[in-house]
């Protein structure tokens, strides 16, 4: 069942870097964007259309879009959480947007104070709208895994999840474990559920490797054939809902891995580890990736200083 290739949907400039309390200046979020693209990332989720009351680091969001040398054959994505948000997006042309739901009935209710049925046809609009200008909606499932407030969440809350995403329109739905609480047979058994409902092609995963299992869970989702993975360059990013959360799997650690498959991503690892430096030096600190780590340690300080 391992696929012969996968595709990495880079969520650093987004999810990652949404929750960095130093603000990161528009022409270093570019720069990012730039570097990814040219270490082969095809696609990118690039900012997110929410309020700045609530999300600051996103403020600019338009800035950024504007200020990209788009290639051909890279799809960028925005995250868009309600009709406001998306049509604050349009004049920026994003090829994908992103909706968003929780599997935990107490997660909905603590951080939106409404249940998660309320929550998802809120989406309702906005997926009819990106649809009839011919724009792909991604659906991430948050806290599939498990969850701050209520614990363990079953294979059942996230099929329910699914079943309203379908219901909406969503084209594609990614299981997220937010709080990096998964393991890898916990993790089959969520995105079984998914399976019942979307095509392969149209399901995806989205680790955090707050317990060190991200990549066995990539592993476990190769294993029944899932080809499509949220991943964020230098390890940047965490959940603010649970103490000590990591932020999502490193692109380079996953890259490693499926080059040690055999299984083509399309990606370069050296520039990928430019990218990882560049940004990590804009934030004052190290990768969280071992993997660029390991290659930086083993490049001439005049190499790295200059990546």
């Amino acid at each position: 069942m391992m696929p012969n290739r996968v595709t990495l949907v880079e969520v650093g400039p987004r999810d990652g870097l949404q929750n960095e309390k130093q603000p990161v200046a528009a022409r270093d979020k570019i720069e990012l964007v730039h570097r990814l693209q040219a270490a082969g990332l095809r696609e990118i989720e690039v900012t997110s259309f929410v309020s700045p009351k609530w999300v600051p680091q996103m403020a600019d969001n338009s800035e950024v879009l504007a200020g990209l040398q788009r290639r051909e054959g890279v799809r960028y994505s925005v995250l868009t959480p309600n009709l406001q948000g998306y049509e604050a997006a349009l004049p920026s042309q994003p090829a994908e947007i992103v909706v968003f739901g929780a599997a935990s009935e107490a997660f909905s209710q603590r951080n939106i104070n409404c249940s998660i049925e309320v929550s998802i046809e809120r989406f309702r609009p906005v997926v009819e709208a990106a649809h009839a200008r011919g724009i792909k909606v991604r659906g991430a499932i948050s806290c599939a895994l498990g969850c701050p407030y209520q614990g363990e969440v079953s294979p059942d809350e996230v099929e329910r999840v699914v079943r309203l995403m379908k219901d909406i329109g969503v084209d594609h739905v990614g299981v997220a474990d937010t709080i990096g609480v998964g393991t890898p047979r916990r993790v089959q058994a969520a995105m079984e559920r998914a399976l019942r409902h979307y095509p392969l092609a149209e399901v995806s995963g989205h680790f955090h490797d707050t317990y060190g299992q991200a990549l066995a869970n990539i592993y476990a989702c190769l294993e029944l054939g899932v080809s499509s993975f949220d991943t964020s360059v230098a390890g940047l990013g965490g959940c603010p809902y649970a103490k000590g959360a990591t932020g999502n799997v490193a692109t380079e650690d996953a890259v490693f891995l499926l080059q040690g498959l055999g299984i083509d991503c399309g990606v370069d690892l050296d520039r990928l580890v430019d990218a990882a430096s560049f940004i990590s030096g804009v934030l004052g600190r190290k990768p969280v990736s071992r993997v660029s780590n390991a290659v930086l340690a083993k490049r001439p300080a005049a190499q790295t200083e200059a990546a």
